[in-house]
């Protein structure tokens, strides 16, 4: 219990020291102001919802331009960074240092096509990975790294619910931050190969994170310039 208290006094605290560190958290539950928010409380009892006010601009245009090409659209947020410090690191990131990078869920409907706002196929919104079509591009088909976060997770997969991928929401979210998110400071926005072909979109921003990196077909990964 004593514990619990302390944690919670310091969790807290951190809303009114972070912004002298430059970060500002996002928002754990749909407030009415925006459409955008944690995809689950966990995140923010994890302290992990914390974002330069840069990325946080960019997030909630990104949210209200999906709500605008599609009314009744919830922009989920995963990942992003603890509340001080640049360098500190957020497991099993490689890069979420520095508030400056944030992860979004991807768009799922039932299985008769009628979009499911707020879903994720998992119950935090990582792991589900949409996998390779026959003939896709793989560049990771051929390695066996042995110091890798490239997990495939098999085990896992059978758990998750069977719901489709969204395409037109996910392909407009990479779309924009392609596109209108430069504007708002986006220069990288991480997904596999292999979506990115399949949904139709490319840029010079949209591209592979690399084979010792976390898969990156079960989220959008999206940064932002200092």
């Amino acid at each position: 219990m004593l514990f619990i208290a302390l944690y919670a006094a310091g969790s807290g605290l951190s809303y009114a020291v972070a912004p002298a560190f430059g970060r500002v958290p996002l928002p754990c539950f749909s407030d009415g102001s925006s459409r955008l928010r944690m995809q689950s409380p966990l995140f923010c009892v994890l302290n992990r919802q914390f974002v330069t006010p840069k990325m946080r601009e960019a997030a909630l245009a990104l949210s209200q331009r999906m709500n605008e090409a599609f009314p009744q659209t919830t922009t989920l947020a995963l990942d992003a960074n603890f509340p001080f410090f640049d360098g500190f690191p957020l497991f099993p990131h490689l890069s979420h240092s520095d508030g400056r990078k944030l992860d979004v869920a991807f768009f799922y409907e039932d299985a008769e096509g009628r979009f499911l706002d707020g879903t994720t196929r998992s119950p935090i919104g990582y792991f589900a990975f949409e996998e390779p079509r026959a003939g896709s591009v793989l560049p990771c088909g051929n390695r066996d790294d042995l110091l890798t976060l490239r997990w495939n997770l098999g085990f896992l997969q059978p758990l998750w619910r069977p719901l489709p991928l969204e395409q037109r929401r996910t392909r407009e979210a990479l779309r924009w931050l392609s596109d209108e998110g430069r504007g708002f400071g986006v220069e990288k926005i991480f997904v596999e190969p292999h979506l990115a072909e399949r949904l139709g979109v490319a840029a010079e921003s949209i591209r592979f994170q690399g084979c010792r990196a976390a898969r990156h077909d079960d989220h959008i990964h999206m940064q932002v310039g200092k």
